[in-house]
Parts: C-alpha cells; sequence; structure tokens
C-alpha cells in the first residue's frame, strides 16, 4: 500500500540517522535483510527450493535503495514464491495422508534432520517431497510410541496441515510487510522491530495490564474460535453464561447490528471485533460446550468493560523456613516484566498502573506480615519499560545513578534515583 510505502522510507531515515549503531542501508545491509527475510520466511527449509534462492539473488545488493525509495515489489514478490511453494508441498502432505498411513512403507534404514536451519536447500520440488515424506513417517512413529491408534494418527495429522494451510492463506499485506520491515531491523540488533498496528496495540495492552473487551482468552480451534479461560472478575466472567470451551461463530455490535459470522477468521480478527469501548455492549453468537450438535447455538451479550491482566503483573508469596527452633517468613515478590501505562502517565493519572507501584504495595503487604528477609524475583523477566526498571531500584536505594545510556550522538546520559526513601531495608536476595 501507499502508507507501507512511505512507512519503508521512514523506518530507512530512522535507521540510519537516529539509530545507535549509525548503521548505513547499502549493499552490505541488503545482503543482510535478504538472508534474514528468507530465514524468517522459511526457517528450517522447508518449501523454498535452491532453484528459488537462486532467482532471489538478483535482488541481493539491490534491497536498499528499494527501501530506502518505499519500493516494496521484492519483498511482496519473495514471499508470494514463498507461500506458492508451501501451498504446494502441503497439498503434497494432504494427498499422502489421504492415501492412508498404510501406503508409507517403515522398512530399511531412514535418518531424519531435525533441525534444518543450516542445511543446504533441497534441489527440486522431488527433493522436497522426500523430505516431508520423512516427516510425516517421523510424526507417525512418535504418535505410534505414545499409544494412539493410525486412525487416530491420521486425524490428527490432518488436521494440523489442514490447520497450517488454512493459516498461509489468511496471510495479509501488513503480515508481510511487518516481516520484511523485521529483517531489515534485525540487521541493527535483535531488539529494534517494527509493530504494525495490531502488535502496537498488543505491545500497549502487555505494557499497561489491561484492555478493554471481555476478558476472555481465545484460542483457533479449527475453523472455530474457542474459549479457553475468563479472566477473573472480568465482564464475561462476571456475567456467568460464558464458559471455558464454548465457541464462538458470530459477533455483533450492539444490542442489535447485524451479528457476523466469523467461522475460518482468523483469531486477531475474532478479537479486534470483540475488543472495543468499554460500556458499549457485544453479542457474541456461541455454540456451548456441553452442546450435542453444533446447530444448537445461544446469544450471550456482554458489556465490555476495562479488564485488568493480574496474572501478568508482580506478585508475591510468604515461604516459611525451619532453621534450628526458630522459624523464618521470607517475601518472595516475582517480576515477570518491566511494565507501565505509558498513556494513562502520560495523562496525569494518579491511578497509573506500573511495576514500581505495585511492588511498592507488595513490600508494604509483606511487611505487615512481619518477613524475616525478601527475595526478588527476576528470573526470565524479559524486560520492558526502562523507567520501572530505574524506579524499582529505587525503592531498595536511598540515592544515586542506576544506569548509564549512551545515545547514537556518542552522548552519556546518567538516570538516577532522585527519590531517598526507601521501602525495604532489611535482608534482601535478587534472583
Amino acid at each position: 500500500t501507499a502508507e507501507q510505502e512511505n512507512v519503508s522510507r521512514d523506518i530507512a531515515r530512522q535507521l540510519q540517522y537516529a539509530h545507535y549503531r549509525s548503521l548505513k542501508i547499502d549493499g552490505g545491509v541488503s545482503s543482510q535483510v535478504l538472508d534474514n527475510y528468507l530465514k524468517a520466511l522459511d526457517p528450517q527449509r522447508l518449501y523454498l527450493t535452491s532453484a528459488d534462492v537462486e532467482s532471489f539473488e538478483a535482488y541481493r545488493f539491490r534491497l536498499d535503495g528499494a527501501i530506502k525509495t518505499g519500493q516494496l515489489d521484492p519483498a511482496f514478490l519473495i514471499y508470494k514464491t514463498y507461500q506458492q511453494r508451501l501451498d504446494r508441498q502441503l497439498d503434497f502432505v494432504l494427498r499422502l495422508l489421504d492415501a492412508g498411513l498404510e501406503r508409507l512403507s517403515f522398512e530399511g534404514h531412514e535418518t531424519l534432520l531435525i533441525d534444518r536451519s543450516e542445511a543446504p536447500w533441497a534441489k527440486d520440488e522431488e527433493a522436497l517431497n522426500l523430505l516431508w515424506e520423512k516427516r510425516i513417517k517421523s510424526a507417525v512413529l512418535s504418535q505410534r510410541l505414545t499409544g494412539k491408534k493410525d486412525e487416530e494418527i491420521l486425524t490428527s495429522l490432518k488436521r494440523r496441515y489442514e490447520s497450517q494451510r488454512k493459516r498461509a492463506w489468511q496471510a495479509r499485506s501488513e503480515d508481510v510487510f511487518q516481516t520484511y520491515m523485521n529483517a531489515l531491523t534485525n540487521t541493527y540488533d535483535p531488539h529494534t522491530q517494527y509493530f504494525s498496528p495490531r502488535s502496537s496495540e498488543n505491545f500497549n495492552i502487555n505494557m499497561s495490564l489491561s484492555l478493554e473487551g471481555i476478558g476472555a482468552v481465545l484460542q483457533s480451534d479449527n475453523e472455530f474460535t474457542k474459549v479457553v479461560r475468563l479472566v477473573p472478575a472480568g465482564p464475561a466472567d462476571k456475567n456467568g453464561i460464558l464458559q471455558p470451551a464454548d465457541r464462538i461463530i458470530g459477533v455483533g455490535q450492539g444490542e442489535s447490528a447485524e451479528i457476523v459470522n466469523v467461522n475460518g477468521w482468523r483469531l486477531e480478527e475474532v478479537v479486534d471485533l470483540i475488543r472495543g469501548p468499554k460500556q458499549t455492549v457485544v453479542r457474541l453468537e456461541i455454540i456451548p460446550a456441553k452442546s450435542s450438535d453444533e446447530n444448537e447455538t445461544r446469544i450471550v451479550s456482554i458489556v465490555r468493560d476495562k479488564v485488568k491482566l493480574e496474572d501478568q503483573s508482580a506478585q508475591s508469596d510468604v515461604i516459611r523456613l525451619q532453621r534450628g527452633a526458630h522459624t523464618y517468613s521470607l517475601g518472595v515478590i516475582h517480576i515477570p516484566t518491566f511494565y507501565a501505562d505509558f498513556r494513562a502517565l502520560q495523562a496525569g493519572d494518579e491511578d497509573a498502573r506500573s511495576t514500581t507501584q505495585d511492588v511498592l504495595q507488595l513490600i508494604e503487604n509483606l511487611k505487615q506480615q512481619g518477613i524475616d528477609g525478601l527475595i526478588v524475583d527476576l528470573r526470565n523477566n524479559g524486560g520492558g519499560a526502562l523507567q520501572e526498571a530505574i524506579g524499582l531500584t529505587g525503592l531498595f536505594i536511598e540515592r544515586g545513578p542506576t544506569v548509564q545510556v549512551r545515545t547514537a550522538d556518542d552522548r552519556v546520559r546518567v538516570y538516577d534515583d532522585p527519590d531517598s526513601s526507601i521501602a525495604y531495608t532489611g535482608p534482601l536476595a535478587v534472583l
């Protein structure tokens, strides 16, 4: 789209003139972008042939100019070839399965390379077919070893590859563009990423730990969208009608708008329909989990509201340890990420959600329980808002520098804790 062409030019300018690495987008970057893009599309080298990859070599040292001028044809032409090859291979697999497992020979000695990320590209379609036949045999053997019958295995494998083909057909222009732009940004470093509008919205939800919707975790289940669980105290949970394992087949806005059939839709698109401003109504047509007939449906009306994702926030525990005659109580605070509701903070909301404020409250609660020591568990913490990492550190030190950041123009900025108050002064361990 014209918008994507403009974004491509903007990203090129930002990376060249504002990124810390000050890396010029040239032929060397172009070559790396091509390699990154092919790796993102076909990481296990299961669909493209060496001839396909050879045909892409014409772009190896030309993508830099295309990116800077917003020409996206190379990206979409490469993707189109990939999508055609994926479709071809999945057709082969499904035809193989339709012929029945009895057609597969398990005699003789065969080997299969599990990780093909560094393997040579397959020579041609025949070589790919041979590879995929081995992959199917491997999948069959694995399931037989778990005690499954051939009929069950055949059904599960067909469902797996039909679902994969359906997802491939549902690819959108924005998906291709995001993959291509990240092939570029990852040449600078693995943490520089382009977010599509939908990805950006999900990022903001994850950082603020809140969204406006019904509070249901959903997943794709063949043609249906299935309810996995309900967020405690969320609108759907309070409504009491929608239940885990219910399948959503239609979504309507307000009290009277037509219900749109969403069978076969991408999960993200169904979620977009269900989310919406708080205090508005969404109507869901569902097949109840207990229904014995897929034609037995019902309509559920739910008033959207703000949903807090508490399971992703900082949490606390108390561990009691016996040492000789003495029992010690240790408080544990688990911090999975450094989150902050940026929009609420910018709006001056005093109740804005943040890691530092949540941990401060947890510390106060633990102190009231008379803990003898505190453990802050940062294992598996993926990072997040730098300011929250600084603020959290400030809860345990009187004042002083916490981190230095060197900018693209080689200046160093020191971030410190300006607040002299300390939330906790007892024995402390950090994991």
